[in-house]
C-alpha cells in the first residue's frame, strides 16, 4: 500500500470521510493557522507542529523533541480521531510537516497518507477549498507508543558506524560550511549526506520508485540494511522515512537530530563530505 495519495485519490477519500489534517508550517513562520483559515481543503483540521507534533525541551533534546504518546493522542482526539480512520496529511512546504504527522501517527498505529504535491498540487488540480475553522466533534482514538521508530542519541551515533546513518540537510550544512540553526557546523561522525529534496521534482511530486531506488543505492541503501536518518531538528528527516517506506525500507528516525548532537558537550563533529 503507498503511503500517499494524489489529488484526485483524495477527494474519493474526503467523500468516504477520511479524516484530513493540514499542517502547514515553515521554518521562520510561527506556525500555518492564518493560511489555514483564509483557505483549506474541505472538512481538514488544522494541526500545530510546534505544540501538538512536538513538545517544548531543553536545547540538549534539540529544537522539536518527540511529543510523549498521551500528548499526540490528546490532540489527534482533538483533530476527531477514531479508531479505524483512514488519514491523510498534507502542508505547502513540500511534504515536510506533513511527513512529521505521518511518522508521528503511523508508529501509533493510525492508517495514515500524505498528499503527494501537497497544499500546492490540490490547488492545481482544481481541488474544492473552504475558508474558516473546522472544529470536529472530538474522537476516540487510542494511540500505540509513538516512540517505537526513534533512536536515541546514543543508538544513532550507533548506527553511524555499524549501518548506514544519513543526514538529509542541505550540502553546505553537512559540510559544516554554514550553520543557519545550531551551535556548531557540521555532521555526526560517518554519517552519510542525502538531501531529501533529491527525491521530489520541480513540483514536489515524489520521484518514481526506480529512480527513489537508484538514488538509495548509490549510498548503500538497499533491503535489509540497517538505516536511520537526522536532519536539524526531526522535521525533514521524518520525509526521507517516508521515502524509504515508499519503496519498502523501514528506516528509524534520529528525533534530536543536529539541534541535539551539537548542544550535547562532548559529542564529536565531524565537516567536510
Amino acid at each position: 500500500m503507498s503511503h500517499l495519495v494524489d489529488a484526485a485519490r483524495l477527494t474519493d477519500l474526503i467523500a468516504a470521510d477520511a479524516r484530513i489534517l493540514d499542517v502547514r508550517w515553515k521554518l521562520g513562520r510561527t506556525d500555518g493557522r492564518d493560511a489555514y483559515l483564509a483557505g483549506h481543503i474541505p472538512g481538514a483540521v488544522y494541526v500545530d507542529l510546534e505544540t501538538e507534533l512536538s513538545r517544548h525541551g531543553h536545547p540538549d533534546e534539540g529544537r522539536h523533541p518527540l511529543p510523549s504518546t498521551g500528548q499526540v493522542q490528546d490532540a489527534a482526539r482533538r483533530w476527531g480521531l477514531n479508531a479505524g480512520d483512514v488519514v491523510v496529511a498534507y502542508d505547502d512546504a513540500g511534504g515536510l510537516p506533513a511527513a512529521r504527522a505521518w511518522w508521528i501517527l503511523r508508529q501509533g498505529g493510525v492508517d495514515v497518507r500524505v498528499l503527494d504535491g501537497g497544499w500546492q498540487a490540490w490547488q492545481t488540480t482544481g481541488g474544492a477549498v473552504e475558508a474558516g475553522d473546522v472544529v470536529p466533534e472530538p474522537g476516540h482514538v487510542v494511540l500505540a507508543d509513538i516512540s517505537g521508530g526513534s533512536l536515541t542519541i546514543d543508538e544513532a551515533a550507533a548506527l553511524a558506524a555499524s549501518g548506514i546513518l544519513l543526514d538529509v540537510r542541505a550540502p553546505e550544512r553537512f559540510r559544516g560550511e554554514v550553520e543557519p540553526m545550531d551551535p556548531i557546523a557540521g555532521h555526526i561522525p560517518d554519517a552519510v549526506n542525502l538531501p531529501t529534496t533529491a527525491h521530489v521534482d520541480e513540483c514536489g511530486m515524489l520521484r518514481e520508485p526506480d529512480a527513489l531506488r537508484r538514488t538509495f543505492a548509490e549510498r548503500g541503501i538497499t533491503d535489509g540494511v540497517a538505516v536511520g536518518a537526522y536532519c536539524g531538528s526531526g522535521i525533514t528527516a521524518a520525509h526521507t522515512a517516508l521515502v524509504l517506506a515508499e519503496i519498502g525500507i523501514d528506516a528509524k528516525l534520529f528525533h534530536g537530530s543536529w539541534s541535539q548532537w551539537s548542544n550535547t558537550p562532548g559529542r564529536p563533529v565531524a565537516t567536510g563530505e
